[in-house]
């Protein structure tokens, strides 16, 4: 009984004590508690809510710090249009269907085991049906949404699409409704086909739930209503069918396939255009008939004629689509392939040299003999060209070597190659590199160090490529710390460059350091604006997240002034303030207007061009020298329309990105630039300093060199017979890789004076003689800027390829026995670009040779190979091996002694000492290049390792006599 006294409830053992800590009948915390829990939840809401909101807002913080927010402004706004307009259809469709199914399901369900097991699913629902609906239709709403605002590049296209001028020749449309047109009437095609499959499934599964359709149940399976609604969906499927059967015969200009060993053909063939087309026109009127009788089913309730359409359908696809072109295939096309394809084949060649602009490439006949006198075959040489000796993909560790300094500098596996201005008011072939900054070589890791103290690189360092000192060494023309040199006054420090991954906090309270001095390493702060100010905590907490660094919130090595510098690389800041660009692999640094910048070259591409042939572009620009670092950034790896549309910089102090518009003729940029208004600068905007260092592009280049191994010829016969096939050969050097082009001041057998190329080889195909010799005009100042020439040998030529050159100079005896004195001990012989130079009719072959000794980890200029027609000199310098393949001099006979290997100076000649004498001498020399090696100065350790090892080499000679005269006197005695 209850207590009325106390008014408070009694239970079986008396009174309950008060709901609290401490009493019994305690259920619920207190208020007190119950604020702190909800105050919990609310903060942890707000935390999650922040960690998604700041990948967003670093973002925008990024983009706005390189003042391109209207490009992350028309991306986002983009995607945000697509996913709501396409979600909500979806939604509001599958919603639409799923209720409607509801509102048609009868009002009784019939009397069976069935029905009766569904009652319970029906019962469960109930109560839950809207919410149900509603979270269907968010989900697939949200599903296709997020789908559809992937699409974001082929909307922009569409609504931006510019015409090209050129008509394909089956349809006679412009080629922008294949590349802009087309894509996005796909994507609507399988959109709808989507939604219509979703609402059919939906819709079907509600009628089967609620006794519309019944599956095991006796009698009438299907109810009129449920009939009628799945029969207009059934009919919606079939319209899109027609729909896209329509447009699949546009899409047979771009269909993909193998022929001939052509595995990048592109449209209609023989059998495409006489079965296959004809075929997709029936099939499109078939479809659209199945599909009015399914609509039909409305008034008539019955499932007899659209059944009988639908199977009719399905019988034409299959005999019409499929079993008639490959009849037309195996008794029109086959016994007379050649005569049935020629056509086609023609188009198919004509539209991929229009797409990969190689159509205007001019070809000349050349013998590869030459019939002039030596003496004028001696001096064209140097009028034709500035044949460079310096290999960027050799030369490299003696960079790092001689200038590194520090070793927390980094210089390029592959150098690249420039032109700057000499003493004698002309240009030189320069190879260039930037002293980056590698955080892995910092002397002692933590956080500070690698973000705050070593921040970024200093100086350019810069080598003539034609000249070399007498020990083999780069003659720098721009060298040490501070930077010396030809260049003038720049601004030497490297905040972005290809190596410079991490991210950076600079300006604030935390000295960086800048470079070594003579006094040792000074201090800087960086002054520029580039980067996201660290001026807020809300900032420093959305940064401590997206960079997965909690100390960035609360270190005090950030204050006033603190910048975060991040997405350093010119590639991926190009990439990211114009993501419809595809990016060079090779960007290349260079004195501009006393700034160093990085070049970076930029492709538009489509795989949207009619006939034109596909290219991988991965596999295309691969060659010998391709690293990790030096692959294009692509959009579509498969493309068949490429060009150069766009040149960009980067600054490499503040990380600021400019482009430039490059082909003004190029409706793909026209496009994007209707897309992103103010992004490309117009060409007129491109100082006369910057344009000295434009140059065109490598993998634009070698993209065009692959696909002329198939498509320099002019017929289609010609093509059909692949009699005529080339190919890239393989570096001698490196079996296995494609040989990489090279730039090379040169002039071609047309031109009156040089001019900065890039060239290459071609060999015919499973041949290793010469078939052609191309060199395209790469000076950008050149009124000829990018024509490409082509020396095109006799089929029967006998002209010696690289393969070959390269196997004739390891074969040589003479020079087998230089390389043996040069490989003495545990040097080792690398070999460098073998260029490749048309003159007076015949063909010059050159190629430098390194040794890297056995004291010095980089590698030294030492010979040269030449040579040309039958004749191959192997000298210590160009000059005499020119000399000698020409007749104007006699061959330089083996040397028993290795010519030095390092320093400015010539190693001292032998001393004649004891061996006690020269044992000490070489002691003395090893301790010197030890300290040497700790200062850094590699001067004197060169010196010190040259002394070093003539003293070993005459300890070695003395023991040798020694023991000779040990074995003569003993050979005396037993006589």
């Amino acid at each position: 009984m209850p207590d009325r006294g106390s008014g408070r409830p009694s239970g079986p053992n008396g009174p309950r004590g008060p709901r609290g800590p401490g009493g019994r009948g305690f259920n619920r915390p207190s208020k007190g508690a119950r604020s702190l829990l909800i105050t919990a939840a609310i903060l942890a809401g707000l935390a999650i809510l922040f960690a998604m909101f700041a990948g967003f807002w670093t973002d925008w913080l990024w983009y706005r710090s390189v003042d391109y927010t209207s490009v992350f402004r028309t991306q986002l706004v983009t995607r945000v249009v697509m996913f709501a307009a396409f979600g909500i259809l979806m939604a509001l469709a599958v919603g639409l269907n799923i209720w409607l199914a509801h509102r048609l399901r009868p009002p009784l369900s019939a009397m069976s085991m069935e029905q009766q097991n569904l009652d319970r699913y029906r019962m469960s629902i109930a109560p839950y049906k809207k919410w149900v609906l509603l979270g269907v239709a968010i989900l697939v709403g949200l599903i296709a949404g997020g789908s559809a605002s992937g699409q974001w590049r082929t909307w922009l296209q569409f609504v931006n699409g510019t015409s090209f001028g050129v008509t394909d020749p089956q349809f006679n449309k412009d080629v922008s409704f294949f590349a802009f047109d087309l894509p996005f009437y796909r994507f609507l095609i399988g959109f709808g086909f989507a939604v219509v499959v979703v609402s059919l499934i939906a819709a079907a599964l509600v009628h089967y739930l609620y006794g519309g359709l019944r599956v095991t149940t006796p009698g009438n399976r299907i109810t009129p209503a449920a009939t009628g609604h799945l029969s207009v969906l059934l009919g919606l499927f079939v319209s899109l069918k027609a729909v896209a059967y329509w447009f699949d015969r546009y899409g047979l200009a771009l269909k993909g396939g193998d022929f001939r060993d052509n595995a990048g053909w592109t449209g209609l063939r023989y059998v495409d255009a006489n079965a296959y087309l004809p075929a997709k026109t029936i099939l499109t009127i078939i479809a659209a008939i199945c599909a009015v009788l399914f609509f039909a089913t409305l008034w008539r309730r019955v499932w007899q004629l659209p059944v009988l359409g639908l199977g009719l359908l399905v019988l034409c696809a299959v005999l019409i689509g499929g079993v008639y072109p490959a009849l037309v295939q195996q008794f029109q096309v086959k016994p007379n392939e050649q005569a049935k394809e020629m056509p086609y084949i023609q188009k198919h060649l004509d539209a991929t040299k229009q797409s990969y602009d190689i159509d205007d490439a001019q070809m000349q006949d050349y013998t590869g003999i030459s019939d002039a006198e030596p003496e004028t075959l001696r001096g064209a040489v140097s009028a034709t060209a500035s044949i460079r000796l310096l290999d960027p993909s050799v030369v490299s560790p003696a960079f790092q070597q001689i200038q590194q300094v520090r070793g927390y500098y980094q210089f390029p596996a592959t150098l690249d190659v420039d032109r700057y201005p000499n003493a004698d008011g002309g240009e030189t072939d320069t190879v260039i590199g930037l002293r980056e900054m590698n955080v892995n070589n910092v002397p002692e890791r933590n956080w500070i160090n690698d973000h705050f103290r070593y921040t970024h690189g200093f100086g350019v360092v810069a080598a003539s490529g034609t000249d070399v000192l007498s020990n083999g060494q780069p003659d720098f023309i721009e060298q040490d710390l501070p930077p010396q040199g030809d260049l003038g006054e720049y601004e030497p420090r490297i905040y972005y460059g290809e190596y410079t991954t991490q991210y950076s906090i600079v300006g604030g309270p935390q000295q960086e350091i800048d470079y070594a001095g003579e006094d040792g390493e000074v201090e800087y702060s960086y002054s520029g604006d580039s980067g996201v100010p660290l001026d807020n905590y809300f900032k420093r907490a959305a940064y401590a997240l997206t960079m997965s660094e909690p100390q960035i919130l609360y270190s005090g090595a950030i204050g006033d002034g603190s910048r975060i510098l991040y997405n350093r690389t010119p590639k991926e800041r190009v990439q990211a303030v114009a993501p419809w660009l595809t990016i060079d692999g090779d960007p290349y640094p260079a004195v501009v207007d006393g700034r160093v910048m990085w070049i970076v070259d930029a492709y538009t591409t489509t795989n949207g061009y009619p006939y034109a042939s596909r290219t991988t572009l991965g596999e295309a620009t691969e060659t010998s020298l391709t690293d990790e670092r030096g692959q294009v950034v692509a959009q579509e790896n498969r493309v068949n329309y490429i060009r150069n549309s766009v040149k960009a910089t980067v600054d490499a102090y503040n990380g600021e990105v400019t482009m430039y518009e490059w082909d003004q003729d190029d409706p793909v940029l026209k496009t994007w630039m209707k897309s992103f208004p103010g992004t490309v600068e117009p060409r007129s905007e491109i100082s006369d300093d910057l344009m000295d260092h434009l140059r065109y592009p490598q993998d634009l280049f070698k993209v065009q060199r692959d696909l002329l191994q198939r498509f320099h010829v002019d017929t289609a016969s010609q093509f059909y017979s692949g009699s005529e096939r080339w190919q890239v050969p393989d570096d001698p050097t490196h079996r296995g890789q494609s040989v990489p082009p090279y730039y090379l001041s040169m002039k071609m057998p047309d031109q009156d004076e040089q001019t900065f190329s890039l060239t290459t080889t071609f060999t015919p195909l499973g041949r290793d003689t010469l078939a052609a010799y191309m060199a395209v005009d790469a000076d950008t100042r050149s009124d000829e800027y990018g024509t490409m020439r082509i020396l095109t040998l006799p089929s029967n030529t006998t002209v010696w390829g690289p393969q070959q050159v390269q196997s004739r100079f390891n074969s040589d005896p003479t020079i087998a026995q230089e390389i043996n004195l040069l490989q003495r001990g545990d040097s080792e012989i690398e070999y460098g670009n073998l260029l490749t130079v048309p003159l007076e009719g015949g063909l010059l072959y050159a190629e430098p040779v390194y040794v890297r000794g056995a004291g010095t980890n980089y590698p030294l200029l030492r010979k040269v190979l030449v040579t040309y027609g039958e004749q191959t000199a192997f000298e210590d310098t160009l000059d005499e091996a020119l000399d000698v393949v020409f007749g104007v001099a006699e061959p330089t006979p083996p040397s028993e002694e290795p010519p030095p290997e390092e320093g400015e100076e010539t190693p001292p000649p032998p001393s004649g000492g004891t061996a006690e004498e020269l044992v000490q001498q070489a002691q003395d020399a090893y301790e010197e290049g030890q300290t040497a090696l700790q200062n850094g100065d590699w001067a004197a350790y060169g010196e010190a390792q040259a002394r070093l090892e003539e003293a070993l080499n005459e300890l070695e000679q003395l023991q040798s006599g020694d023991s000779a005269a040990r074995n003569e006197d003993e050979e005396q005695t037993d006589g």
